[in-house]
């Protein structure tokens, strides 16, 4: 059984009450509900944070036996060299997600120190885009 992680960077704890015009009404653990019953043959597991330093030590935990790992760094996406270098030192593969489209927004959120080191990045799909990283892992 495939083992995929997914980690949460920080204030997507409030996913369901932060800015719903953005990021919906669901919270990340109803939706982490509904994606553990469309991939009931895999080991899913899930971590948020809003401390970068426990981030780092969950990629750096995980990152040598899972089979890969869906992560929205949230706003330690444009910030975090340690996140950065985290990916960077473990095997297991990455797959960058965010919900709203970066791109669209403030200029400071269009770079990101995780998509050059990273598998690849999904963007603006709301939460859709956890599913369709599992599912580049899964096929």
């Amino acid at each position: 059984m495939k083992k995929i992680a997914i980690l949460n960077g920080p204030n997507l704890n409030l996913l369901g009450v932060r800015e719903p015009g953005i990021y919906g009404s669901q919270s990340f653990e109803e939706y982490f509900e509904v994606l553990k019953k469309i991939f009931p043959n895999i080991e899913l597991t899930y971590f948020q944070s809003n401390i970068e330093g426990e981030l780092v030590s969950k990629i750096q935990e995980i990152g040598f036996d899972y089979d890969g790992i869906v992560m929205n760094p949230a706003a330690y996406t444009h910030t975090s060299v340690a996140i950065r270098d985290a990916i960077s030192a473990v095997k297991t593969p990455v797959v960058e997600v965010h919900i709203s489209n970066i791109s669209k927004r403030e200029a400071f959120r269009h770079h990101s120190y995780v998509s050059a080191v990273a598998v690849g990045t999904i963007a603006g799909l709301g939460m859709k885009g956890y599913e369709l990283a599992i599912r580049y892992f899964v096929d």
